[in-house]
């Protein structure tokens, strides 16, 4: 953006640690793994380095935090803030811990810890939330939704709810929160540093829906329900990928990158943000010209080649995570999927979540996978969907997807969780791994 100041380098003094984290770095792809080693190596050589890179970043640093739909509003308000002309840093999926942060960093930074990028969008743990803001200073922080997600991590939601809270009270700048959502709709205002600003879905569509937003309820205020508030950016109208969402009082029209309420509600936390990070040079238009252009975030509504002629038979990647995610991509179905995957693995380690999913939406499952396909089978079962084959080997079962005849839609359906959208990415020759997008 013309006008902007210019990127300060780190200094000469952090170019070993640089230089280490990046060799590690490259090692450590070599071999196929992940990435904390590499940032965890160059925060114990230079404990400074992680806030003096997050200070070079000219129009600040924005946490993105909730139960589900980080990756996908971190990929939101990043493409919104390059249809505007920045240049935009974020880390890939799963780098959402102070070590992993860092090693994305890494990939973007110079010897001399240079950063070429005006803003950076970052998807946060929310059990590191405040341990980073107090590194990261962020100038906004975006809470999206308190769901039930990873009780065997948190134990309760309510814990889950206090630390994106706790986290918001150092944005510097701005806080952002849904305003439908039952424990961050009671935000106290005056305990934060930032102006605080909410965004929503219309009631209207939240009753429309069957499930409402699948937000958690709140069960220690004594009012279970949310705390009314104007929202900046309130979603009015979908209709599958297309929605409107009144901004400021003014109707844009949006094109999703991928279909459901959900994703309308991240649009709307989309556009509050990038309208913070810019403050008056923010345009609906241009925004709406970067959702256009926006392909889905990794994994998320992802439709990939089945076999290597992509003119052939497609499959969409619908990834879950917990009861809530799960529940919101069935509830956007337009119809029962013709061919359809479903996929669990032992990452999950208590699956009893499946039986609060109301699988109404589907009729067929041909194919059952993952280490904990037989308890997931059996919740089928129990709530009425035929199933076709029981196969735990995820290599075994997209086989089995690959020798069905061709769908006369031409689309598959894989509902797969994280670790097996990875892997059935790179079954169909797409690679496992994210790359920081700037």
């Amino acid at each position: 953006m013309a006008g902007a100041p210019q990127a300060r380098s780190a200094g000469i003094r952090y170019v070993f640690p640089v230089f280490a984290g990046k060799l590690a770095r490259f090692a450590t792809r070599l071999r196929g793994g992940g990435s904390a080693f590499p940032g965890y190596l160059t925060n114990r050589l230079a404990p400074t380095l992680l806030p003096t890179l997050a200070d070079q970043f000219t129009y600040g640093v924005v946490f993105v935090l909730g139960s589900n739909g980080k990756t996908t509003t971190t990929h939101m308000i990043s493409e919104v803030l390059r249809a505007h002309g920045l240049k935009v840093f974020t880390n890939p999926t799963g780098a959402n811990l102070p070590q992993g942060v860092t090693s994305a960093l890494l990939a973007d930074a110079t010897l001399t810890g240079r950063i070429r990028a005006d803003v950076a969008v970052l998807e946060i743990d929310e059990g590191y939330a405040a341990d980073l803001a107090d590194r990261l200073s962020p100038s906004v922080i975006l809470s999206l939704n308190v769901q039930v997600d990873q009780l065997y991590r948190f134990y309760e939601t309510e814990r889950v709810a206090d630390m994106m809270l706790e986290a918001s009270k150092r944005a510097s700048a701005h806080v952002v929160v849904n305003r439908d959502d039952p424990y961050l709709s009671k935000i106290d205002a005056d305990a934060m540093r930032g102006e605080v600003s909410f965004f929503g879905v219309s009631s209207e569509l939240v009753a429309a829906s069957a499930h409402g937003l699948a937000n958690a309820a709140d069960t220690r205020s004594g009012n279970a329900g949310i705390l009314d508030h104007e929202a900046y950016a309130e979603v009015t109208r979908v209709d599958g990928r297309d929605v409107v969402v009144r901004v400021d009082g003014a109707d844009a029209a949006i094109t999703l990158p991928a279909r459901g309420l959900h994703y309308a509600a991240d649009a709307a936390a989309a556009l509050t943000v990038a309208s913070r990070v810019l403050g008056s040079a923010f345009s609906a238009q241009k925004a709406a010209s970067g959702f256009a252009q926006m392909a889905p975030a990794y994994g998320r509504g992802e439709v990939i080649p089945l076999r290597r002629d992509p003119a052939g038979e497609q499959v969409e990647f619908v990834m879950f995570k917990n009861a809530p995610s799960l529940q919101m991509n069935l509830d956007a179905l337009d119809a029962a999927p013709e061919r359809a995957l479903i996929a669990i693995d032992e990452g999950t380690p208590d699956v009893s979540w499946l039986y609060d999913v109301d699988f109404d939406g589907l009729k067929r499952i041909d194919v059952v996978t993952g280490e904990k396909a037989f308890q997931l089978a059996l919740s089928l079962e129990h709530a009425g969907v035929e199933i076709g084959v029981v196969e735990p080997d995820m290599e075994k079962a997209v086989a089995l997807m690959r020798e069905l005849p061709p769908t006369a839609s031409g689309r598959q359906t894989w509902f797969v969780n994280y670790e097996l959208m990875m892997i059935g990415r790179r079954l169909l020759g797409h690679g496992d791994q994210e790359v920081a997008r700037r």
